[in-house]
């Protein structure tokens, strides 16, 4: 019989985790009160009655810490929504698309300073290493999912484009690692992209206030308004 022996974690190691947490923490506060861009290693010390030169043994520059932040943001928003679509029963595709939907918006309005950490302003200087790509794929993978159940159920065939500028468009997601598109059509990652870029530009807007005077500000029109956009989405790429 297997025993699984469970590691305590030595005494140093609890307090470089502690003081990790409270370093991000200190950084999500700063976050909200000053916007990314004016985030830096010295305030976020300061907040918390270290020297410059300690934090330095934590997190080496300001990049690092933003990279820190992206990942924990991109990978709470992936948690969130798988945790969501999982629980559909997956001949359910317009059921989960809908909550695909629905969770990622929750998510943002919870939580909108890391909402545009992520997708808001590039923060200037700052270039996004490739330990984000894969949280980051999160959300376009299960769109994505769901995409290549509706067309196999629709034809069981998946179709090229004819349109050279299109397929040559495409190609940094054909050479990416990040998502599977080896048995994908351009067809079927169009329609991905379209249902991706619509999701997230009406959750922008309604995150950034872009539909103030546009869209009554109700909990109940903006749902519902959100609801007839992704409906449709959803017929435009075919999921019924």
């Amino acid at each position: 019989m297997w025993h699984t022996t469970h590691v305590t974690p030595t005494r140093r190691e609890q307090t470089r985790d502690a003081t990790m947490s409270a370093i991000l923490r200190a950084a999500h506060r700063r976050l909200a009160d000053d916007g990314a861009a004016a985030l830096s290693l010295r305030a976020v010390a300061r907040d918390l009655g270290m020297v410059s030169s300690a934090m330095y043994r934590y997190v080496p520059s300001r990049d690092a810490l933003l990279t820190l932040l992206i990942v924990e943001a991109y990978e709470s928003l992936g948690d969130a929504v798988e945790r969501a679509e999982g629980s559909i029963e997956r001949n359910d595709l317009p059921g989960r698309f809908a909550t695909i939907c629905r969770a990622v918006r929750s998510w943002a309005l919870a939580h909108p300073n890391q909402y545009a950490l992520v997708y808001g302003s590039p923060v200037p200087g700052y270039a996004a290493p490739d330990d984000t790509i894969g949280p980051a794929s999160r959300v376009p993978a299960l769109l994505l999912a769901v995409l290549r159940d509706a067309q196999l159920a629709e034809s069981g065939t998946l179709s090229e484009s004819d349109d050279s500028a299109v397929r040559a468009a495409l190609a940094p997601l054909r050479g990416g690692d990040a998502l599977s598109t080896h048995d994908v059509s351009d067809d079927l990652l169009l329609r991905g992209l379209s249902a991706w870029t619509e999701l997230f530009g009406v959750v922008s807007f309604e995150v950034f206030g872009q539909f103030t005077n546009v869209i009554a500000g109700s909990k109940r029109a903006r749902t519902a308004f959100f609801e007839h956009q992704m409906r449709d989405a959803a017929a435009r790429v075919r999921i019924t």
